[in-house]
This record gives structure tokens, C-alpha cells and sequence, in this order.
């Protein structure tokens, strides 16, 4: 229907008569050769306004949007923070105590043999408080792993004739600020009925700072 519309709407120019155009009597003008140059100069004008003018005016106007652009991405951020500056403050304050907590139940020194010797002291210390009497004391071989190194002493006991004294001693260490255990416990009661004289031996532990932790933090 669309076709045979448009057809009718050109049917006049079949009645028109074409012979009647005398195409004899036009006249094609000559253009001078000066008109010429002044068209190409003409041209090649637009061309250099084109090229150094509008250009270079669209890319700094992109340039312009893309800086616009990235400054609202950075102010967005930091409005974010700003709006949660309160809640990562108190998370960095509570992750600061917690290592601060951590770091004070870690055995001081930068070696095992200053770590054991730091062990040492403290449980002769806390066996004096108990009385409880140490016939030797051995430092055992450390062992490392990702964050913290673990070092441990054997601790040979004379006879003890106090139960009450040795629990306060087990008390004491399982209880110490550098979070002290007692990872192996052997002892002997002559007399099960009278446990008034028992010997035997125990391996005490602690923590220290490992040295693979030393040196991710060195990289850091």
C-alpha cells in the first residue's frame, strides 16, 4: 500500500513535457582561477580550525569529565569514611588492645635461650612463694610455628610433703600473666592414702614471638 502511494505521487512528472527545456540555452560559467584558490584556502582554513580549535576543545572537555568524574569518586570515599570514622576507630582501638594483651602474655627476648631463661626465673620464683623444693631444671627444644614459637622447660621436683602447696604452685602457673601451661605432668605418690611426700617432673611452657612473624613483619 506504502509503494503504490509514493508511485502516485510522482505520476505527474510522466505528463510532463520535457522537450519543452531548451537545454541549449544554458550557459555553464566559467569560475576563475582565483575563486578556486580562494575556496581551497577556504577549506583548508576549516580544516585547521577543525584540527586545532574543536579538537583539542572535545578532549579537554573529556578530560575535564573524567577528572570531575574521579574527584566525586574520591570525595564519595571520603564522605564514607567520614560517616564511619567512629566505627573504625573503635575497631582499631579494640584490635590495639587486643595485641597489647597478647604481647604482654609472650616470654621477653629475642632468642630461645633468652625466652627459656625468662621461664626459668619465673617458676623458680613461684616455687619459692609454694615451697616447693627444685632439684633441676632443663631447657627442652622449641617449637616454631607461623605467629609464635613455643618454649619449655622440664622441672625435676624433690619430695614434696604438701598437697595444698603443689596445687597452689599448678594454680600459679596455669594462672600467670604470661599465660604459662603445663603441657606434661609425671609425679609419684609413695602413699595413696597419705599423699604427704610425692615426687616427679613437669614440662612448663610459654609463648614468644616467632621469628617467621619477625620477618613478615620486616617485609611489611
Amino acid at each position: 500500500m506504502k509503494r503504490s502511494g509514493i508511485l502516485k505521487r510522482w505520476e505527474f512528472l510522466k505528463k510532463f513535457n520535457w522537450n519543452r527545456l531548451d537545454f541549449k540555452n544554458f550557459k555553464i560559467r566559467k569560475v576563475s582561477q582565483k575563486k578556486v584558490l580562494w575556496v581551497i584556502a577556504g577549506i583548508a582554513i576549516c580544516v585547521l580550525i577543525y584540527a586545532f580549535a574543536v579538537v583539542p576543545l572535545f578532549e579537554a572537555a573529556k578530560k575535564a569529565e573524567e577528572e570531575i568524574a574521579l574527584k566525586k569518586k574520591t570525595i564519595a570515599k571520603y564522605r564514607d569514611y567520614l560517616q564511619n570514622r567512629k566505627a573504625v576507630e573503635e575497631d582499631l582501638e579494640r584490635t590495639l588492645k587486643q595485641y597489647e594483651e597478647v604481647r604482654e602474655k609472650l616470654l621477653p627476648g629475642e632468642t630461645p635461650q633468652i625466652g627459656a631463661a625468662s621461664l626459668q626465673e619465673i617458676v623458680k620464683g613461684l616455687s619459692e612463694k609454694n615451697s616447693i623444693a627444685i632439684r633441676s631444671f632443663r631447657m627442652l627444644e622449641p617449637k616454631e610455628g607461623d605467629s609464635y614459637r613455643k618454649i619449655s622447660i622440664q622441672v625435676d621436683f624433690n619430695p614434696i610433703n604438701s598437697m595444698l602447696n603443689l596445687g597452689r604452685f599448678i594454680y600459679d602457673i596455669e594462672h600467670h600473666q604470661k599465660g604459662l601451661m603445663i603441657s606434661e605432668m609425671d609425679l609419684l605418690v609413695f602413699n595413696i592414702r597419705m599423699p604427704n611426700n610425692i615426687q616427679g617432673s613437669m614440662v612448663i611452657s610459654g609463648l614468644m614471638k616467632s621469628v617467621k612473624s619477625k620477618e613478615k613483619g620486616r617485609q611489611g
